[in-house]
């Protein structure tokens, strides 16, 4: 099927109501990550999970399993079941899981039902189609041994990614408010006031929020167009690639030798805003890590960074992300020579 378009019609109501994503959503990332894993290319970084997900899956014997089950149900198509990614995931990984494991037979039914009119399925899922609980179960079961093998070479990298951007939209939200943050969302998404439209893999597609608001969850292993759920009566969720960083455009903070910035702050902290000024946003371990501190010394010049305005530091969860400001980019420009 050739791409389309996804628009979404908000109300006042609806724009009071938008949320970000407080965490992983590990049931959209697997779905995601399946896409990746039957696809080739996506960049270095997703070639390099691809060639480290098949090892640990294999070394773990899950390997066939998720081919004969997983692969199947989420084919690289216009559609794939809503029940396997549930809201409740939103909440934490294993609410995901049990809302999975308690899907009604009758929801499993209807939904692997329309899958077939967009994929052949196995006989390996007949069980499944049928609405047979132990094989919804054991799905389930097979969902969470998939997210923690699959996933376990770069939840490092997912968490650090996810929050640089959970990071910058609650930043745009709380300093200009809701509808600068979804104009700012990506190049495949356009905010046209009240109508929020993404370039869409399903065709044409809209939704009414009709005050219902919408949450939005960026994604590790989205890497083209955003998706959303095909049940317009679920809560609504928009889902869409996260930013990638790549290491061209990832500066190291080292400045030449006539640069005034250390005489000011000294090195260290002249050194860690740098840091900070060369990303998206950066964690006080990616600061430890790069200007070579203990995490605690980061931590440390980073609060007084914060403290005089030069960095924003918000918290994520488990993780502070750091970000630069104006003042703080302005003092760079100024104390580095042309």
């Amino acid at each position: 099927m050739t791409g389309g378009t996804l628009k979404i019609v908000f109300t006042g109501e609806d724009l009071a109501r938008v949320r970000i994503a407080s965490r992983i959503d590990e049931l959209w990332e697997m779905a995601m990550s399946l896409h990746v894993l039957q696809k080739p290319g996506g960049g270095k970084d997703m070639t390099d999970w691809r060639r480290q997900a098949r090892a640990d899956l294999a070394a773990t014997g899950l390997l066939k399993l998720v081919r004969q089950t997983l692969v199947p149900l989420m084919p690289i198509k216009a559609y794939f079941p809503d029940f396997l990614t549930p809201h409740q995931a939103q909440v934490g990984p294993q609410n995901g899981i049990d809302a999975l494991a308690d899907t009604p037979p009758s929801r499993v039914r209807r939904e692997v039902d329309q899958l077939r009119g967009h994929a052949a399925l196995p006989a390996t899922l007949d069980d499944l189609a049928r609405g047979n609980q132990r094989a919804i179960t054991g799905l389930a079961s097979l969902a969470a041994r998939y997210c923690q093998t699959a996933f376990a070479s770069h939840r490092t990298t997912m968490e650090h990614a996810l929050g640089r951007e959970r990071a910058r939209l609650t930043r745009l939200l709380g300093d200009h408010g809701v509808e600068a943050m979804l104009a700012a969302l990506g190049p495949r998404m356009r905010w046209r006031p009240p109508i929020l439209e993404a370039d869409y893999a399903a065709g044409q597609y809209e939704i009414q929020l009709r005050g219902r608001g919408l949450t939005l969850i960026p994604s590790y292993f989205c890497r083209y167009t955003p998706v959303a759920l095909a049940d317009p009566s679920l809560p609504p969720v928009l889902i869409f690639p996260a930013p990638r960083r790549t290491p061209a455009s990832d500066p190291g903070p080292n400045p030449g030798p006539d640069d005034g910035l250390p005489d000011l702050l000294g090195t260290t902290r002249a050194r860690i805003l740098r840091c900070v000024a060369a990303t998206t946003g950066c964690t006080t371990s990616e600061l430890a890590r790069r200007t070579g501190t203990s995490l605690s010394s980061a931590s440390a010049h980073a609060q007084v960074l914060h403290r005089t305005g030069l960095i924003t530091s918000t918290r994520h969860a488990n993780m502070v992300i750091h970000q630069i400001t104006r003042l703080g980019s302005d003092l760079i420009r100024y104390q580095t020579p042309p």
